[in-house]
């Protein structure tokens, strides 16, 4: 009886050492969380390292803006405004000139300035004709782009300005005019459908036409203007 109270408190015994045993701790959260933290730092730095890449990439890689083209000096602005100003279409004569962008700054280059601007707006002229002639009113047409070649043909040439070369000028731009109003008399007289349109594309041509044969007749008094002689 007694052995058995022994070994039944020796029981009781080994069930408080093992009730006393350390329990195993759990497990510290503090490095998973720091750990995430950083993961998520991480993240958050590369996708906004990548979407900077997108947009200088894009930047990067879009066409460049074309330049806008130069403008013409001041002086050369106000030299154009000078003579374009004894003519009937001044602002016509100054648009057309300045947008060459050669800085004339004397009444002898914007002159030839102004006879180049009247010969380009000629051909321009002769290929619209040539265009309408292939369509419809065929010989009216043909006529009038012969005529206004003509007056382009007969433009003259040379570098100096003389009295000579002051009369050729006034007699070709008399004549390039004379040919227009032949050509819309002519296609009048035929009653043609297209008298209207052509007349329409002839007025830029005779403004400028009218330009230089204004700025011709004044050169004189322009260059005096500039102090400058005739050659």
């Amino acid at each position: 009886m007694d052995s058995f109270n022994f070994f039944k408190g020796y029981g009781k015994v080994n069930d408080n050492l093992e009730d006393q045993s350390p329990k195993p701790k759990s497990p510290n959260r503090k490095p998973l969380v720091a750990a995430i933290s950083l993961f998520a730092v991480l993240f958050l730095t590369l996708t906004i390292a990548a979407t900077l890449g997108a947009l200088i990439h894009s930047s990067n890689s879009e066409s460049p803006k074309p330049q806008s083209a130069p403008s013409v000096t001041n002086a050369a602005a106000e030299s154009i405004r000078t003579v374009c100003n004894v003519t009937r279409f001044p602002a016509s004569c100054f648009s057309s000139i300045s947008s060459s962008f050669q800085n004339p700054s004397d009444p002898e280059s914007i002159l030839k300035l102004s006879i180049q601007v009247a010969l380009n707006e000629l051909s321009n002229l002769s290929s619209s004709l040539r265009t309408l002639a292939s369509t419809s009113n065929g010989p009216a047409l043909a006529d009038c782009k012969d005529q206004i070649d003509d007056a382009m043909e007969a433009a003259p040439g040379g570098k100096v300005l003389t009295d000579s070369k002051i009369s050729d000028i006034q007699t070709w731009i008399s004549a390039a005019s004379t040919d227009q109003e032949t050509c819309v008399d002519g296609l009048e007289e035929m009653e043609s459908s297209v008298t209207g349109e052509v007349k329409k594309k002839m007025l830029r041509s005779k403004e400028y036409i009218s330009n230089s044969l204004a700025i011709v007749a004044n050169i004189r008094d322009l260059l005096q203007r500039f102090n400058m002689p005739l050659h």
